[in-house]
């Protein structure tokens, strides 16, 4: 592949997931079923169908409680589309990698014959590894839609509002900010790196000049980190999320937590007995 092509290919990556943080922040501000209840709702009911995921230990719960979380997509208006190429492709894509050895590996009756000294698929393989891969995939979804519907401050001040310590949600917030703030600098270099490069470089100029942009890249962030907190301070931040919006409970959020409730301990109760 070409420098050119390269530049390119880095370049088409951090665009794509700058775009896909204005995409989260646009499906949060969509009129659907989650979007509509307290963030402290959204949050602590799909945690508690998270929990059930993990807890259960028969696949029917774990597929149940998939089609629970693809319904809540539905009724909350995020595309399927968006789940599927964050979601589903990536986590089989890894998951699968994990579990590929336990169709092998996991001692059971083979489902079909193979030449001498290969191993066989044993049919309880392929249930551990189809449990295990339908397991992340609904734990990830459940997640997803809790950022997807949520704005991430709002989330922030949900974690604050169940004691989570000051320190750990000052920690995900400059993660949060620094992750696309490094990304757009990033972005901006290659992109000034490509519009000034004249041919192909070869392989030791090419080792140079990522190693420079590394280092650029972390002194910027040095200074970018002392910044943003002068600023911060200078306005009064003191480590809780602030925002505009008041939470207030309704009876349709209590109804949707107690609904969750009774979600998440029917899947325990039944996927443990």
């Amino acid at each position: 592949m070409s420098q050119r092509g390269k530049f390119a290919l880095t370049l088409a990556s951090l665009t794509r997931a700058m775009s896909g943080a204005l995409t989260s922040e646009i499906v949060a501000r969509r009129s659907g079923l989650l979007q509509s209840l307290d963030p402290r709702v959204r949050l602590a009911g799909l945690l508690m169908l998270v929990v059930a995921v993990t807890l259960s230990h028969r696949i029917v719960v774990v597929v149940a409680l998939f089609a629970v979380a693809i319904l809540l997509g539905l009724a909350s208006h995020v595309s399927m589309a968006i789940l599927a190429k964050r979601v589903w492709l990536t986590v089989l894509a890894f998951t699968g990698v994990i579990a590929l050895p336990a169709l092998f590996l996991t001692p059971g009756v083979a489902m079909f014959r193979t030449p001498e000294g290969f191993p066989s698929i044993t049919s309880q393989g392929l249930i551990a590894a189809t449990f295990l891969i339908t397991r992340v995939e609904t734990a990830v979804t459940l997640t997803t839609l809790l950022v997807l519907t949520t704005p991430w401050m709002h989330i922030l001040k949900a974690l604050r509002a169940f004691r989570v310590p000051q320190e750990a949600v000052m920690m995900l917030a400059m993660t949060h900010r620094y992750i696309f703030l490094l990304a757009e600098t990033a972005n901006q270099m290659f992109e000034s790196r490509a519009s000034r490069t004249v041919g192909v470089l070869d392989a030791r100029q090419q080792r140079r000049v990522i190693a420079r942009s590394a280092g650029v890249l972390l002194s910027k962030s040095i200074e970018f980190s002392n910044e943003v907190f002068l600023a911060m301070q200078s306005r009064g931040f003191r480590g809780d999320a602030k925002v505009l919006v008041d939470f207030r409970m309704q009876s349709s959020d209590y109804l949707a937590l107690a609904s969750c409730l009774v979600v998440a301990g029917s899947a325990v109760w039944l996927g443990r007995s």
